[in-house]
């Protein structure tokens, strides 16, 4: 059975290659376009990896990681942040609220894959 991966990204082109990507190497990739169903949606699915985009409309993937390793159930699922921020303090930032990998942007599709890999 294919290992399952959310992907929460509001950039229609980063989201087709971020879930392109992981469907050919094997996963199954649920895209989640607005992040206020982030947290709904990995309810539903259950998966493996979380992957998120930290700077998106309405609700920040920051604020979505805190939430998600507050919740009993969720908690225990690896988030790979992805991110424009690519200062030292954001890492950091990120990382605290949760977030079990940093990758940042634009990615190489080899880091990204090897990020995805190390935290399954």
């Amino acid at each position: 059975m294919a290992r399952k991966m959310v992907v929460v990204e509001d950039n229609e082109l980063n989201l087709k290659l971020f879930c392109d990507l992981l469907r050919a190497h094997g996963f199954e990739a649920e895209p989640v376009r607005d992040g206020r169903e982030a947290v709904a949606r990995a309810r539903e699915v259950e998966p493996d990896l979380i992957i998120m985009d930290i700077q998106m409309p309405h609700v920040t993937g920051y604020e979505l990681i805190l939430e998600l390793k507050a919740d009993e159930t969720l908690r225990r699922i690896p988030v790979m942040a992805v991110t424009a921020y690519a200062g030292r303090e954001d890492e950091e930032r990120i990382r605290a609220a949760g977030a079990d990998a940093y990758v940042s942007k634009p990615i190489s599709l080899m880091r990204f894959m090897e990020a995805v890999n190390a935290l399954l």
